[in-house]
């Protein structure tokens, strides 16, 4: 009995649980729930960013809310460890598009928060939700 507990509970699956639960929750706090609940012209100017690089204007509104989307619910799904690769993925790619706007715009010097949050969700990304999440839990 004491070697199951010792196994499941060591301090590195408490750090990841720590680092995931923190990065979701201070992603959706901080900048994703303002947005997913605005407006569509809040989710076009956040969509612009990305059209500015593929020239598809038409796409601004949809890229707009997956930017949104993945800011705050994806956000929230990392942050309990429900469908943890998706959501980092999701995570990863919009904080990528952040960063590169950041980096044209105020060189890197201005983009330290996106640059820390891509990195965040792509270390996500690469070990999975962990011990303590629902994943674990629901898919084992």
């Amino acid at each position: 009995m004491n070697n199951i507990f010792l196994r499941t509970f060591t301090l590195s699956n408490l750090n990841f649980l720590l680092l995931r639960f923190s990065t979701g929750a201070m992603m959706c706090y901080y900048h994703g729930w303002s947005k997913i609940t605005a407006s569509s012209s809040r989710w076009e100017k956040l969509g612009n960013t990305m059209t500015d690089f593929i020239g598809l204007d038409f796409l601004s509104i949809p890229l707009g809310f997956m930017a949104s989307f993945s800011e705050s619910i994806a956000s929230l799904l990392i942050m309990v460890g429900l469908f943890t690769r998706p959501s980092a993925l999701l995570l990863a790619i919009t904080m990528f598009v952040a960063s590169a706007k950041n980096i044209s715009e105020k060189g890197i010097d201005g983009s330290e928060l996106s640059l820390i949050y891509l990195l965040l969700s792509i270390i996500i990304l690469m070990n999975g939700a962990g011990r303590f999440s629902l994943d674990r839990l629901l898919f084992k």
